[in-house]
């Protein structure tokens, strides 16, 4: 595989029109997409803010509401992107073919590929910013450093988007999809700060979640909602990139592994 990375040309311009492809096709059913994407976040915060946060006291110096609404908000992105990334890139790849019918026009893979991811990102995006919406009649952003967190949604979208990206172009059906879910994604949404401080758990649970790149998503939505701004947001921002740019190389080399037999 490190070969077949350093073989691989830059994507061109033309990424963009598999993204418009994928917007196009989008415009067809939006309406349905946004009420999954966005239910379940929204039912947490109502369910878990108002429910629950009126049994609990504050929690760093903040309403349990308020704790709660920024890893709501990376969370809804996360999971907008990875259903993107996973069920929508294995369906266009796999199914639909629709991958082997863009490469027989000038396209090439990369472009296919970083089409793909873009409008995955897109997905991650649309979601974030109709919960931001959500929260803004509830006075949880305080902060005008909140005015960052579209580009925060961006970075949570494009790194869910290259791992699922990469789980897509090793799955060999639907079901292998649960695998990702269930033991990856399920277990960080609940353990990497979204619901409440990690300080009281064991030492390796506080080990593993620093591995978790949700965390850092969250602890970065978090300080920008309060206008807790330092240099040190520097750093969960850098280990957000990083994985970024690993993984979608990753998921080029399998995907082409997958499609140039």
């Amino acid at each position: 595989m490190y070969r077949e990375l350093l073989a691989l040309s830059w994507p061109s311009w033309r990424a963009y029109r598999v993204w418009q492809r994928n917007l196009d096709s989008y415009r067809r059913y939006y309406w349905a997409s946004l009420v999954g994407n966005l239910g379940e976040p929204f039912l947490y915060l109502l369910a878990m803010g108002y429910g629950l946060g009126s049994y609990i006291g504050e929690i760093e110096g903040m309403s349990y509401l308020q704790y709660l609404a920024p890893g709501l908000l990376v969370s809804s992105a996360m999971f907008a992107a990875t259903f993107e990334g996973t069920y929508g890139t294995y369906l266009r790849m796999a199914h639909l073919k629709t991958y082997e019918a863009i490469l027989a026009t000038p396209l090439t893979l990369q472009d296919v590929v970083l089409g793909d991811l873009l409008w995955a990102t897109t997905k991650g995006l649309i979601s974030g910013l109709i919960m931001l919406l959500v929260l803004l009649p509830f006075g949880l952003l305080p902060s005008p450093w909140a005015l960052l967190l579209p580009l925060v949604l961006i970075v949570v979208g494009l790194l869910f988007s290259a791992l699922a990206m990469v789980v897509a172009a090793l799955s060999p059906n639907w079901e292998f999809f649960n695998y990702y879910l269930t033991l990856f994604i399920s277990p960080m949404f609940f353990f990497s700060g979204v619901f409440f401080p990690l300080t009281n758990f064991p030492s390796w649970v506080k080990g593993v979640s620093a591995f978790l790149p949700l965390t850092y998503a969250v602890a970065l939505s978090r300080a920008l909602t309060m206008g807790e701004v330092s240099v040190s947001l520097l750093a969960p921002l850098l280990w957000m990139l990083l994985p970024t740019l690993l993984f979608g190389c990753i998921s080029l080399s399998l995907i082409r592994r997958r499609i140039i037999k």
